[in-house]
């Protein structure tokens, strides 16, 4: 009988996809999806680090899994991902039935590590990291969405922003050959997918250091000649790599979604300098009002931490005010948690906790009535929605605008994975409402 995984996923974008990699691998070589822990033979937890709440989930989750264990000793637990390479000697004081600890991109190695634990009891260990990102990467990979596909472009970030686990969790950045970049993306449209997003920790750093010596607005330029593919998205662009000329193929090619994630962490440039990101509050509005006043319009979306350490009352001021100068689309918004082997854990002027929690449900509750009143403005708007899934309240399906906005509405099934037009007759903070125009329906 073949042996049943589940797979548990937390953090990023880039983890789903290596979720979905390494689903792929233990199913060529024979195991079954399992749709309950309690049928599962073996569990993996694919782990996050970036922040200190992520990773007290997977404790607390690797808690309740010890109760199966106790009563089912053959199974194989696994731990995986930016949180096993950060922390493993913790991992197995703290939970010493882990049977797997595996840092990112190991999807082409965990069959093995899987019969490995089985054969000889031990835990089986694999935190290299992969200089050579083509040597990891593969064609077998189970994809959770039929219409939208995720494409690695860049793994590791080579900047050293005082706050970030990522240079000792994913290491240095290593770009792939744009080649192989573009083979995948024609292989995900001739199979079918009609959107890819493209990931990176610093996706716009992109540059070949050999071969075709593409930069990131080049490869976009390239990837949107690809006949049959409708969509691209990328994230996270850093701001000091924001380029004109990425700015002006946003605008030129309607394939690249009118949507960037521009995260600025803060609106004070003291405390930027403190993070060591590169910019200032002023170089940063800058390039938001050059996308403003570009032809086309696009949606810009955030990252903030509040309660960094040493930030004032005037820093974080600073930062609302940047939400109302910006007005940003959705902005993703966190208390700061210290991290190891970051510069930040030496700084002095430890915000307290309570203050964090202050601070940061005023500055959602700002960024909550500016998603509202924007959200307002698309009453009567038609927009070209790819319809994805299920709606998750009282209606039928739910979709994604260019701009990354949620569409909910009702209609039939057989619109999944067709672009329609959708006209908007209701909103919320987080989402739109609207009515499916059923002359207008694009076939794919």
């Amino acid at each position: 009988m073949s042996k049943k995984y589940l797979i548990e996923t937390f953090g990023c974008q880039m983890n789903d996809l290596d979720s979905e990699k390494i689903a792929g691998n233990l199913q060529r070589h024979g195991m079954v999806s399992a749709t309950d822990p309690s049928e599962a033979d073996i569990i993996i937890l694919n782990t996050c680090s970036v922040r200190e709440k992520a990773v007290q989930k997977v404790y607390a989750r690797l808690g309740e899994i010890k109760r199966q264990k106790n009563i089912r000793q053959d199974l194989v637990v696994g731990v995986v991902g930016c949180m096993a390479q950060l922390e493993s000697d913790s991992i197995l004081k703290k939970a010493p039935y882990v049977n797997i600890l595996a840092g990112p991109q190991k999807s082409q190695v965990m069959t093995e590590l899987v019969e490995r634990t089985i054969r000889t009891g031990e835990v089986a260990v694999d935190l290299r990291m992969e200089e050579d990102l083509e040597s990891v990467e593969t064609s077998y990979v189970m994809r959770q969405n039929r219409w939208r596909a995720s494409v690695m472009i860049s793994e590791g970030c080579s900047r050293r922003c005082a706050f970030c686990v990522v240079p000792s969790t994913r290491g240095r950045e290593r770009v792939r050959p744009s080649e192989a970049i573009i083979r995948e993306a024609e292989e995900l449209v001739a199979k079918g997918y009609v959107e890819i997003v493209l990931l990176g920790q610093t996706v716009n750093s992109y540059r070949e250091r050999t071969g075709n010596r593409m930069s990131f607005p080049q490869l976009l330029e390239r990837l949107s000649r690809i006949e049959g593919l409708k969509r691209i998205r990328f994230t996270s662009p850093h701001p000091a790599d924001f380029t004109d000329e990425l700015l002006e193929v946003m605008i030129s090619r309607p394939q690249i979604c009118n949507q960037i994630h521009m995260p600025v962490q803060s609106g004070s440039t003291r405390i930027l300098r403190a993070m060591r990101r590169g910019y200032t509050r002023e170089r940063y509005l800058e390039i938001i009002d050059r996308i403003r006043q570009a032809p086309r319009e696009v949606a810009i979306s955030t990252d903030i931490i509040v309660g960094f350490p040493g930030e004032t009352e005037a820093d974080f001021e600073d930062t609302l005010s940047l939400l109302d100068a910006v007005q940003f689309d959705s902005a993703f918004s966190f208390k700061y948690s210290p991290r190891p082997n970051t510069a930040a854990l030496n700084l002095p002027g430890e915000v307290p906790e309570e203050e964090k929690g202050r601070r940061l449900e005023k500055l959602q509750e700002r960024q909550k009535l500016i998603q509202y009143n924007k959200n307002a403005a698309y009453l009567g708007r038609r927009l070209e929605v790819l319809v994805d899934d299920r709606a998750r309240n009282r209606f039928d399906l739910t979709g994604r605008a260019s701009d990354n906005r949620i569409v909910n509405f009702d209609g039939p099934e057989s619109l999944m994975g067709k672009f329609i037009q959708v006209e908007i007759t209701g909103f919320g903070p987080n989402s739109l409402k609207g009515v499916w125009i059923n002359s207008a329906a694009v076939k794919q």
